[in-house]
This record gives C-alpha cells, sequence and structure tokens, in this order.
C-alpha cells in the first residue's frame, strides 16, 4: 500500500500571529510575512500555514483568498494544546546590539517566560529597542516550533526592581565573587524564579550587597571560568531548566 502524505507537510511554513485564533476565524496577512509566505514559500490558494498567536498553541490554516501584496489565512483546527511554560524570568542589563538580540533568541528557545530588562551601574547600554526584541523572540519560536513567546519588560532601574521584587519568586543572581553551585542552590529552592545576570563589567560591591538583602536571593556561581554576560544567561537558564526537571520531559 501507498503510504499516506503527513499533513500538513513538514515543509509548511508557521508563523506567529497577533489574531487571537480558533476554528473558523480568519487571519489576514500582510507586510513582511505576506512577503515570506507568497515571494519565499510560494504560498498558493488551498496550501496549509501553521499559525501560533502566544496563548492557544498551534492552528493549521489554508490559504483562502490571496492577492500580490497580502492573504487572507481560514483557520480550520487545532494541531497543538498551548504548552506548558517554566516559571522563569530571566532578568538581564541589556548588552550592545548583537549580543542582545543573540540573549533574547536563546531565552525563548529555553523556555524563559519572561525578559526583564535592568540597567545597573555600570551597564553600557541605556536604550533598548524592545520591537526589535521581540522580533528575534518571535523569529525563534517560529523556527523552534514554541507556541508561547516570553513576555518582555522594559529597561527599569536596579533599585526600581528590588524595591519591587515579589517574596514569592526566587532570585537567582550570578555573583562574579562567588557563591555555592548553581545546580544545588536551584534544586534546594524550587518554585517560581528569576535569574539575575549583570552587564559585562559585573555588578559593583554595594549593588551585590543590595541584592543579597531581598529576602529572596541566592548568590550562585557558574563554574569556575569567566563568561560573558549572554553566554551566563544561557548557562544560568539550562542550569535552571535541568534542576526543575523541565529537560526531562520529551515535549509533545
Amino acid at each position: 500500500m501507498v503510504a499516506t502524505p503527513a499533513w500538513p507537510p513538514q515543509s509548511t511554513p508557521r508563523l506567529f500571529v497577533e489574531t487571537p485564533l480558533g476554528a473558523g476565524a480568519a487571519v489576514r496577512i500582510d507586510g513582511g510575512q505576506a512577503h515570506y509566505l507568497l515571494s519565499v514559500m510560494r504560498v498558493k490558494a488551498g496550501d496549509p500555514v501553521k499559525l501560533f498567536d502566544g496563548a492557544s498553541g498551534e492552528w493549521l490554516a489554508v490559504a483562502e483568498q490571496v492577492g500580490k501584496r497580502d492573504l487572507t489565512l481560514a483557520v480550520t483546527e487545532q494541531l497543538r494544546a498551548p504548552e506548558q511554560v517554566p516559571d522563569l524570568w530571566l532578568v538581564a542589563a541589556p548588552l550592545k546590539k548583537g549580543r542582545i538580540d543573540w540573549l533574547a533568541e536563546k531565552a525563548c528557545e529555553l523556555g524563559v517566560a519572561r525578559l526583564v530588562l535592568v540597567e545597573t551601574r555600570r551597564t553600557v547600554v541605556d536604550r533598548v529597542n524592545l520591537d526589535r526584541l521581540r522580533a528575534h523572540m518571535i523569529e525563534a519560536a517560529e523556527q523552534c516550533g514554541r507556541t508561547a513567546v516570553p513576555a518582555l519588560d522594559p529597561l527599569r532601574k536596579l533599585p526600581a526592581l528590588r524595591r519591587d521584587w515579589p517574596a514569592d519568586r526566587q532570585l537567582f543572581f550570578a555573583d562574579e565573587t562567588g557563591g555555592p553551585a548553581a545546580l544545588d542552590t536551584m534544586r534546594a529552592h524550587a518554585g517560581p524564579a528569576a535569574i539575575l545576570i549583570g552587564p559585562e563589567g559585573g555588578f559593583d560591591a554595594e549593588e551585590r550587597d543590595a541584592i543579597r538583602a531581598i529576602p529572596a536571593a541566592h548568590g550562585i556561581s557558574l563554574g569556575p571560568r569567566i563568561l560573558r554576560a549572554d553566554t551566563a544567561a544561557a548557562a544560568a537558564v539550562s542550569l535552571w531548566m535541568a534542576a526543575a526537571g523541565d529537560w526531562a520531559s520529551t515535549g509533545a
């Protein structure tokens, strides 16, 4: 017998959309996304497209009305339920362009729920293009099969972050002066958490003391080697995911 081809095909394009999705919904695509579907993927009427909106899982849609610069997709069925997102925030000082883009991409790929940008005394970047960072996270979610995109908070100063820190959320901060092993500390303090990564120059002594004064804060060591800030962020998130058991799941 001839095997029935998989539907939708593995080559089906996949897009994030702001429109809430559900069976029977019509989604109009224009701009850069339309160019991608029409000119790059050569989508024609009747072709499938996978969609996700960050909240309702992944859906199958079919190109219905196809124009030269836009098209309308008819949503037909749900392919996957919303993913379970680990309750982890990444709190990071903004880095120079390129490095911060990479950090945002990896935060999404690794499953972070929220990216919080914080300004410290040694932060070298005081302006962040949030739209660009969100675009990088969306692209990462599209390519890696995620059905959720991390929330993105605007830049805020470290004193304000400390003042408003939620009492029920553990705060693991990478302390360049040393501390207990990250993995052991994370395993000992389960529950909602955040990882705090400083700028290229690290925290100054006064900032470290102020962070340690947060009741939920735990200084951690990321090992014997000096890591760049973006590498430290990816390493710390990976350790937390391992400690929380997230990597023991095979996924959907």
